[in-house]
């Protein structure tokens, strides 16, 4: 990802010179009002931030990124793989009150232009996908859960379904935790080999101490490149949430206590 005039997110190369009229970001933990471990530009309705400074930080966001946060649609999230279709009639659901966000829902698509979709991550992995033709986009949250239940697939799934063609969509996987920061146990190991079908994978490196190093953004590839998306249709980025600490938030490096950048898509009109 590139960083753009503000301070406040970074946009994808290279989608601004292939798909004009798009915007695709994701914020940074600078250029907001929070304070604390909050600090600063904290997008998430639910941490137990003051919600004036969040409603005050997603709104500088919007600004900044020309996506004006009364055409917002926020979901609920739930480490789960529900991914649901939205409309013109959801603009503002969950952007400035986390109850009435689209519930239980880890993925959001459209085909409607002046339709931002937003997921907040601190940590999990942001799934952009984008078909210039059909002006689909769609947005996915990949913690480990949804991962495994396949969310990456899903939506590939759902864009075929509605008459998309699977190859011209673009898929951009965001920064998260990398697998230099992100250690698991042998029950997640064995939810990863299990939804892959293969014991041995270059997402997953045994330990000396009998632990895994899971590589989050590779395992949502592979799930990709298994539901027929070519690797040429695929980027991924090479930040780590947990290691670029003045840059982003970090659900595991901040011990849980901290804020949420968010992922923001839609067709500018």
């Amino acid at each position: 990802m590139i960083r753009e005039r503000s301070e406040t997110f970074l946009s994808i190369k290279k989608w601004k010179e292939q798909l004009p009229g798009l915007t695709a970001v994701f914020s940074t933990k600078n250029g907001g009002f929070s304070e604390k471990e909050f600090a600063s530009l904290n997008t998430g309705m639910h941490v137990q931030d003051d919600e004036s400074q969040v409603i005050q930080n997603r709104n500088k966001l919007g600004m900044h990124a020309r996506a004006p946060i009364e055409n917002w649609v926020c979901a609920e999230q739930v480490h789960g793989s529900i991914i649901k279709k939205v409309h013109s009639k959801h603009k503002g659901r969950g952007t400035t009150n986390y109850f009435n966000a689209i519930p239980g829902t880890d993925g959001l698509w459209t085909f409607e232009t002046n339709l931002f979709l937003s997921l907040c991550f601190a940590d999990c992995v942001p799934l952009y996908f984008a078909e210039p033709d059909s002006k689909f986009i769609g947005v996915a949250h990949a913690g480990w859960k949804g991962t495994v239940q396949n969310i990456a697939g899903k939506m590939i799934q759902q864009a075929i379904e509605n008459k998309v063609d699977p190859a011209r969509i673009q898929i951009y996987i965001g920064p998260s935790i990398g697998k230099c920061c992100y250690e698991v146990n042998d029950a997640v190991a064995n939810q990863v080999q299990f939804c892959l079908n293969r014991a041995e994978h270059s997402s997953l490196t045994r330990k000396v101490n009998g632990k895994y190093n899971l590589d989050l953004k590779q395992l949502n590839k592979q799930l990709l490149l298994d539901a027929g998306i070519k690797e040429d249709q695929i980027s991924l980025s090479s930040s780590c949430t947990s290691c670029e600490k003045e840059l982003f938030f970090s659900h595991r490096r901040d011990h849980g206590k901290t804020g949420r950048m968010s992922a923001v898509l839609g067709w500018r009109e």
